[in-house]
This record gives structure tokens, sequence and C-alpha cells, in this order.
């Protein structure tokens, strides 16, 4: 007897996904709810579960393939039925070590509870994930694991190694790759150079002295951590600073909507993560009314899941302001675009100790650059700059964000 397996809903305005990869072969057991493939949609990766316990059976459509919510793309036969054949297509039937996990229980187990990302990473190093020791909750794999079983594997050649590309005539090495776009960078692809297209876009630059924050975290980073469960990060401050500026300059909260402006009277801070796919910009709502714990520890839940591929469509939706942090990643300053229907985006860098006057006196601080990319259509270059500078005050003054200053 064959089960249905069809594309759950998405998310709200989401009628169509592609699938990015299969998790599960023909003829493999299949648990219930265990993930049998992985869709790709315009913001996020999501797992198709299996209706049923049974064989892994007939897949209805290949990988890059688009498929519409409700379209049923493959079938999980009874325990012990025979597995139906997979369509003429090659792309369907391609196969690699998704899934050559030993089938003992345990082996199940393990292949069952790994996240997109780390399948990818077992994938790409060759490795056999019922052999590698997970650290993560209930014995889970993480990156973590995946990458420390593959610095400590000897160097072998992979199992079945993509065919390498063609080697230009007359120059040997020179070769090149060609790789399909997933529908997540498309997607991005498309929002950036829209917004690119449809904004009258302006960046206005600023410098802040990261002394008086980085004090405090050193002050109470082990009480804060040790009462709260999380780490006092840098995004704390800068979130409750941004919302105060915001407050203080609402047009840099809203929204060209035709021929209208949308004032919001809330402030939904998109934070924006990297995540196996690209970078993802995950929603902190309300953030005007959340404490420092309660807001580092939504980033850190937002970053744990970006690199799993868990995020959901929800946690993506709306947004009126974004803070992007290069600095993670060692960018000195950057001009970033604004996340459509948004106005604006505050771009946060390294911190880097730099000579400043202070008082007439040539001293050392910890100095970063801040940038504020805007919709000069709808905000002005004053409110820009006095937005960055209420964002700048706060910070080397952390005190103002207590007394609402």
């Amino acid at each position: 007897m064959s089960t249905e397996v069809k594309v759950p809903t998405l998310g709200e305005s989401v009628t169509e996904a592609t699938i990015g990869e299969w998790l599960k072969q023909p003829g493999e057991a299949v648990a219930l709810d265990e993930p049998i493939a992985s869709l790709e949609t315009d913001k996020v990766a999501v797992e198709v579960p299996s209706p049923v316990a049974g064989v892994m059976g007939q897949q209805l459509a290949a990988v890059g393939d688009t498929v519409n919510v409700g379209a049923v793309i493959a079938t999980v036969e009874a325990s012990g039925a025979a597995a139906a054949p997979t369509p003429a297509k090659p792309e369907a039937a391609a196969s690699g070590p998704a899934a050559t996990a030993p089938a003992t229980s345990e082996g199940v187990d393990t292949v069952a509870t790994m996240s997109p990302a780390v399948r990818r990473l077992v994938l790409e190093h060759g490795l056999d994930p019922t052999k590698i020791k997970g650290t993560g909750k209930d014995g889970r794999l993480t990156k973590e694991d995946v990458l420390a079983a593959a610095n400590a594997a000897p160097e072998t050649a992979p199992a079945s190694p993509a065919p390498a590309a063609p080697a230009a005539s007359g120059a040997p090495g020179r070769q090149e790759e060609r790789v399909k776009m997933t529908r997540l960078r498309q997607t991005i692809a498309k929002r950036l150079k829209s917004a690119q297209d449809t904004a009258a876009m302006l960046t206005t630059f600023n410098d802040v002295d990261m002394s008086a924050v980085i004090e405090a975290r050193a002050r109470y980073k082990d009480l804060f951590e040790k009462k709260h469960g999380v780490r006092l990060g840098f995004m704390g401050f800068f979130t409750k600073a941004a919302c105060l500026a915001l407050k203080d300059i609402p047009a840099v909260n809203g929204r060209i909507d035709g021929d209208e402006i949308v004032y919001n009277n809330y402030m939904d801070i998109s934070v924006a993560v990297s995540g196996p796919s690209g970078l993802v910009v995950p929603v902190i709502r309300n953030a005007e009314t959340l404490s420092f714990a309660e807001i580092e520890k939504t980033i850190g839940d937002f970053g744990k899941r970006a690199k799993e591929g868990t995020l959901t469509m929800d946690d993506m939706a709306g947004g009126t302001f974004t803070i992007s942090n290069g600095g993670v990643f060692g960018s000195l300053m950057s001009t970033p675009i604004i996340n459509p229907p948004q106005s604006a985006v505050l771009g946060l860098h390294r911190i880097e100790d730099r000579a400043v006057v202070v008082n007439g006196e040539v001293v050392v601080r910890p100095m970063m650059y801040l940038a504020l990319s805007y919709d000069h259509r709808l905000i002005d270059g004053r409110e820009a700059v006095t937005f960055l500078k209420t964002i700048k005050e706060a910070i080397e003054d952390p005190t103002r964000l207590l007394i609402d200053l």
C-alpha cells in the first residue's frame, strides 16, 4: 500500500518551492515524520516529513524541479513492500553518499535527526554519520561534530567525486564549474536589485567609541550569563539603541506604500544572520518591549537555527528596520542595501583600535564605523544623521538606554 507525500503549506503567500535535495532514496527505511526531502523556498529551506513509517517509494519530482503546495512529490510504501521505480529523469536518481548510512536502529536515528546543513557537510566530507559522536541535544550531530570528524579523518579521496569540468584546451588546470543558483539565492539577487532600482538609496556614516559597552560587558558578562543563561553581546546594545533612535525619528521605521507613507508604532527589528544558503533576516518582534536578555536569547536562537537550516517563513515575515553586522566577518566599512519594503538598514562593522582626539589629546580607543543606508524618498539627510548620532550617543553612554535619552 502506497501513501502519497505532498508539498506542505509553506507560509503566507508562498505557493511553490524547488526540490533542493532528496534525503531518502527509494528502498530505504523511513520513520514516521522523518524528513525525506528538502524544499527551497524564497526565504528558507523546508523539510518534508514522511506521513507514515515504511519504505521510501517513488520520487515523482527531480532535484531542481518547481513544485506547488499540495503537489504529490513521492510515495512511501508499507513496510516490506517493494519500492516503486523512480522517474526516468536522471536528476531524480541522483545518489551519492546522502543515504548510504547503515539501516541499524542507531544509524537510522542518527540520520533522521540531522539538519540539512549537517547533511550537506557529511556529504561534502564523505563521512559515515553513524560513526560520529553527536554532542547536540539528545546526541544529535552538529556542524562542529562533523567538522571535527572530518579534520580527524585520514586524507582519502571521496567515494563518489563529482566529475571535474574539462580543462580548456591548451591550458591545463584552467577549469570552470557551473552550479544552478538556489531559489533562495535567486530571490536575494532579485530583491537586492529591486531595492537599488526602486529606492533613492543613500548611505551616511559615523563612528562610535565602543569603550563604555566593552567595559559594561566585561563587568557584567558573568553575572548576566549566570542569571539569564545567555551571553551579553553587542547586538543587545545596538538593538536597544536602534529602538531609541527609531522612536525619535519615526520615518526610519516607516515605509512607502504607493503614494502613502506608513508609520509603524511598533519596532520589529530584522537581524541579518548567515545560513548555509546565504544571508537570512529573521525578525525580533516588538523589540522595544524586550529586555537585553530577551533580545540576546532571541538572536542566539536565530543564529543557531540559521546554521541548522530550521528557520521558518514566519520567523522572517515582516520587519520594520534591519541591523546587519558585517563586523563578525571582519568588515571595516560597507554600504548595506535596504531590505524592501523597509526604508533603512544599519550596518555594523569590526571594532579596531584607532587614534582619536579626546579633550584635545590623542588617545587610542576601540572604534567602530556605523553606516545607515536609507531611502531618500522618505528619509531626509537631517533625519538620517540625527538617527546615527542618537545611536552613537547611546552606545558611548549606555545609561541613556535605561533612562530613555
